[in-house]
């Protein structure tokens, strides 16, 4: 994946970043690359609970596009490190709004996937007047349905070997909650338990992302400090199930109406089930809509990133 990213753009460096204050005790990470004064882009990364990277800058063109990319609460640099309290799905809405009264855009195009997806589409039905373009992959609606399908019951008869080691830290008799049993594991007082149950929940997750195995992109979820952070977050908004109502983003979709669109989705894809993505193409139909064969979650699979940079290439006006 670096190395398809590379051969479309340079190493790309931030021309500005900081931090910034958005209350309850956080703050945010933020960065800008591109060319100030150019098509303005904030990028959603995914999780809850993950980070962004230099590979994410290449997917915008930076002669055409001033993009901002920034790590959620909790996440990555932003402080404090793996914080719940006053970590929801509408904290981070408004700091999304806060980032772009920042950069001084009325308007611009919001890029997210996988949770990053759930968010672009909770902050596009918000601010729908605030959305040039709306670019998303790996489409997750965070509805029960899916929760059980990861967590409880569906993936876990696609990769029998790897949900046997996702299972093994919670007793048998807890077992029929699996998020919540977590939840009691990565809440704890004791650091070693959150640390072991953080390791497991996330390889879960790294290992089954891709269609075939791709340790570049699994190894990361077995580091700990990233674990850390990843699964509590991510636990702790699923536990909740994002502090939305069941079925929501699909419900208001109709506000998503006027805004130019690109869906994009990998056929195999297992964390987030094709059937949410074909939902969402479905109630939002003006939106371009590609199901891609021989794919699974991960942005980096070829057929997915092809897409992705069509994607932005083509609402900067480049094709």
């Amino acid at each position: 994946m670096n190395e398809t990213l590379r051969s479309l753009y340079p190493e790309i460096e931030p021309y500005a970043c900081g931090h910034l204050d958005v209350g309850d005790g956080h703050s945010i990470y933020w960065e800008r690359v591109g060319t100030p004064g150019a098509k303005p882009a904030v990028f959603l990364h995914g999780g809850p609970g993950g980070t962004i990277s230099p590979s994410h800058r290449r997917l915008f063109d930076p002669t055409l596009y001033d993009v901002t990319l920034f790590d959620q609460r909790g996440c990555g640099k932003s402080t404090p490190h793996a914080e719940l309290e006053a970590n929801t799905t509408w904290h981070l809405v408004s700091d999304i709004e806060r980032l772009r009264a920042m950069a001084g855009a009325e308007k611009w195009l919001v890029f997210g996937g996988s949770w990053g997806s759930t968010l672009a589409l909770a902050y596009a039905e918000k601010y729908p007047d605030r959305v040039s373009e709306l670019v998303v992959r790996g489409i997750y609606t965070l509805t029960r349905a899916e929760l059980d399908w990861y967590y409880q019951f569906g993936v876990s008869e696609m990769f029998p070997d790897k949900w046997e080691r996702f299972i093994a830290p919670i007793p048998p008799e807890e077992r029929r909650e699996m998020m919540h049993a977590y939840h009691r594991r990565l809440t704890s007082d004791d650091k070693a338990t959150r640390i072991a149950a953080a390791r497991a929940w996330s390889l879960w997750e790294g290992e089954t992302i891709t269609l075939l195995p791709e340790p570049s992109t699994s190894d990361k979820f077995g580091e700990d400090e990233f674990a850390h952070a990843f699964a509590r977050i991510e636990n702790h908004f699923f536990v909740n199930a994002g502090w939305l109502e069941e079925g929501q983003l699909l419900r208001d979709a109709h506000r998503l109406q006027g805004i130019p669109g690109l869906i994009v989705h990998g056929r195999y894809d297992m964390p987030c089930p094709a059937k949410q993505a074909w939902a969402l193409h479905k109630a939002w139909p003006e939106a371009e809509f590609y199901l891609i064969e021989g794919a699974g979650h991960a942005y980096s699979e070829p057929g997915i990133l092809d897409r992705l940079i069509y994607a932005t290439d083509k609402f900067a006006g480049k094709i």
